[in-house]
């Protein structure tokens, strides 16, 4: 099984990683970073051990999510392996993830 990062994925963790060098320092943004990849590691062998993200259950993907700190990441199996569709920070009002203008995959 192995990990791919859709565009939009890999996008969110890029102004994460931008945000926390700007406004804190570079190490504390690539502990942040590496933590977030760190976590998603687990899934190479265990695919649904995260739990299902009941706010994209209407989409019929099976969604699931894990958490690391104040993000979940959120993915889906694949034929490829497991597809990281969007690292949502949850301090942010939870009904933010289905906004139009996010386009988690």
């Amino acid at each position: 099984m192995k990990i791919i990062w859709s565009d939009f994925s890999a996008d969110v963790l890029a102004e994460i990683f931008n945000y926390y060098k700007e406004n804190t320092s570079y190490a504390v943004a690539k502990k942040i970073k590496t933590n977030i990849f760190k976590a998603t590691m687990q899934l190479i062998k265990y695919p649904a051990s995260g739990q299902i993200e009941e706010s994209l259950k209407h989409l019929g993907e099976e969604h699931r999510y894990l958490i690391e700190n104040n993000y979940k990441i959120v993915y889906k199996q694949v034929n490829e392996g497991v597809l990281i569709t969007d690292i949502f920070d949850t301090r942010q009002d939870p009904t933010k993830i289905n906004a139009l203008n996010r386009k988690s995959g």
